[in-house]
């Protein structure tokens, strides 16, 4: 059912006072979608997603939490970070269709994920081996977007918002947000291992505790997460159900993405009648800016400086990327992409849809054909680069106004509706530390541990990976746990998980992946663990010396959010499907009987039968009851 049905019965809101946070979030919602600006057309909101607070706060909420990627290290958000304009802070660099690093042809992307197969097994790729994928394009940004009637570089996101899940129409028109937020995560480069589909990504969600990997969360989120809800809490709150589903997250993303309306620049005030709110050089450069011809794609009729058409300008030959061309199908459209918006634009990091340039200079050069600057390609060029016109004496002007006069001071500081809270990527102290005492053995280099994976207690996707060369093929490959630090490079094993075939995919060579869920209860917050792989002839007696090994890592255990939030479900309940039954006993024999180290779930070292003991001791008197 969806939120505009009128027999859709809404769940009440709780009521604050004045003085409680929500109320300056909620007045402060109010005041952005009533009064955007005077300069700014106004804001279209489709009738079939009104903006509620409660939609709102869950689509921040899903919008900055990790755990939406099956790697659970990669947001909406982690390649739309205010700051830099909503756009990539990182400047990742892909090699571009000739598959060579540092020549013309490469790409300034996102970092999204490493390469995972169907069992979200890692998977080496030919250009990234076992490092995150690079994005083919750079990102676009989500703040003012709402304006747009398509988005994506090549406006593949249109207006008509179709249900991923059952194909049905649930927004008609003005649902270009909506089309754009439920792409991304079933991409299996930016988010997702192959295969992903939604009932995977909402199964997960109805699991997991809202952005339970984030930490420092802005006000309204702290708020609204303080009596930790869960998401179908938050999905009651906005829709009135429990129920997760696709639509939804792309309606709840979308409302959230219409509250970022940067409309408080310099040029902002200037437009109302403040004259000394821009210099003079910056208002000489709004002026020479127009008279540049810059204006006739970066249209200031409506302050959005973009007319949202699709052009060409002629930054690479259209064969590398056909851009619009791939989406309507008419070679017409070769090579052209979509006019961004430059509000903020002082901001970014990288240009274009390929991130050509990396500063506002080399961007005016590339126009004004100055000295230096790399060729524009002929090939469908739009007719409008013929009359760009932008002498040097007035370039540093146009830089100065895109700089400074069309900066949101709110975007650049991230105070709301821009704030944020900190993701666990950028937490080096909650990540795994590699310790080095890797042994080559016959291989060129040497195999490779993969601890990209939080060590969040709770995290039922943890996994470690090796990277190994094609020369250590045949090779029996044993990823051993200890609670005591490397010895010369070497840990000795407290538990090891069962041996993996070396078998390369590639003729570089391949991956392999031990799965390691970390349940509830089975982890302290602070505990830490070393792990290390250690490869050898598969008939080798134990004890027999490692042909090689990877070098160790260290693993810090933690709890979501703080030590308080820590997961605690049932004792004995090891399944997690909400009842304590045959299928935990069954499932958790299934890992101490071979020793694995997911069944160690007592503070001694090892899997032993203290393990077991522990588990009968909490699965025996429960059996049978239900876990909320």
């Amino acid at each position: 059912m969806s939120s505009s049905d009128p027999t859709h019965r809404r769940a009440r809101s709780p009521r604050f006072g004045s003085s409680h946070p929500l109320y300056t979030g909620v007045l402060a919602l109010a005041l952005l979608t009533t009064l955007v600006s005077a300069a700014l057309p106004p804001l279209p909101v489709p009738p079939g997603n009104p903006i509620t607070e409660d939609k709102r706060i869950l689509g921040k909420i899903l919008f900055w939490d990790e755990q939406l990627s099956t790697s659970n290290v990669v947001s909406c958000a982690t390649c739309h970070i205010p700051a830099t304009a909503g756009a990539d802070p990182r400047i990742a660099r892909h090699p571009g269709p000739d598959g060579l690093l540092n020549t013309p042809d490469d790409i300034l992307g996102s970092p999204g994920v490493i390469k995972s197969d169907q069992h979200n097994d890692y998977a080496r790729d030919l250009l990234f081996a076992l490092r995150p994928q690079i994005t083919a394009r750079a990102a676009n940004s989500p703040i003012n977007a709402a304006f747009s009637p398509n988005l994506f570089w090549d406006g593949r996101a249109t207006g008509q918002f179709i249900d991923p899940q059952t194909g049905a129409t649930v927004l008609p028109a003005g649902g270009a947000l909506e089309s754009q937020a439920v792409g991304p995560p079933l991409s299996d480069v930016e988010m997702a291992h192959a295969d992903t589909d939604w009932n995977e990504i909402t199964t997960k969600l109805r699991r997991v505790q809202p952005l339970a990997l984030a930490t420092n969360l802005p006000a309204d989120v702290a708020t609204r997460l303080a009596p930790r809800p869960n998401y179908p809490d938050l999905f009651s709150a906005a829709f009135g159900d429990p129920n997760i589903t696709a639509a939804r997250i792309g309606l709840a993303i979308a409302t959230y993405q219409r509250t970022l309306i940067s409309n408080q620049t310099p040029f902002d005030a200037f437009r109302a009648g403040v004259p000394n709110a821009m210099t003079p050089q910056q208002v000489q450069g709004f002026n020479a800016f127009i008279n540049s011809n810059c204006a006739v794609c970066h249209a200031v009729n409506n302050d959005l400086f973009t007319d949202h058409t699709f052009r060409n300008i002629g930054v690479r030959p259209p064969a590398e990327d056909l851009g619009r061309q791939i989406v309507t199908g008419n070679p017409a459209d070769r090579g052209r992409f979509k006019v961004p918006g430059l509000r903020n634009v002082g901001l970014k990091r990288t240009f274009m849809h390929n991130g050509q340039f990396t500063t506002l200079g080399q961007v005016i050069g590339f126009y004004a054909r100055a000295p230096g600057a790399p060729p524009q390609f002929p090939d469908n060029r739009d007719p409008a680069m013929n009359n760009v016109n932008v002498p040097p004496n007035v370039a540093p002007l146009i830089i100065d106004f895109l700089s400074n006069g069309l900066t949101d001071p709110r975007v650049a500081n991230e105070t709301f509706p821009f704030d944020r809270p900190t993701l666990f990527v950028d937490r080096p102290g909650d990540q795994a530390v590699l310790l080095g005492g890797a042994l080559t053995g016959p291989a060129p280099v040497p195999p490779a541990i993969v601890v990209q994976a939080p060590s969040l207690i709770g995290n039922m996707e943890f996994r470690i990976g090796l990277d190994y060369d094609a020369s250590l093929a045949g090779l029996a490959a044993r990823l051993a746990v200890s609670t005591n630090p490397p010895v010369n490079g070497r840990i000795t094993a407290d538990s090891r998980f069962a041996p993996i075939t070396l078998t390369p995919s590639l003729p570089a060579g391949g991956a392999a992946t031990v799965q390691w869920p970390i349940r509830p209860n089975a982890k302290t917050d602070g505990q830490t663990l070393y792990v290390q792989w250690f490869l050898n002839n598969p008939n080798d007696p134990p004890g027999t010396p490692a042909v090689a090994r990877s070098a160790a890592a260290r693993l810090t255990f933690f709890c979501p959010t703080a030590p308080t939030n820590c997961p605690n479900v049932c004792p004995g309940e090891y399944e997690l499907d909400g009842v304590i039954d045959l299928l935990d006993l069954i499932t958790f024999l299934n890992d101490w009987l071979p020793g694995s180290p997911v069944a160690d779930i007592n503070p001694a070292p090892g899997v032993d039968l203290i393990d077991l003991i522990t588990f009968l001791d909490d699965w025996l008197p429960n059996l049978g009851r239900s876990c909320p």
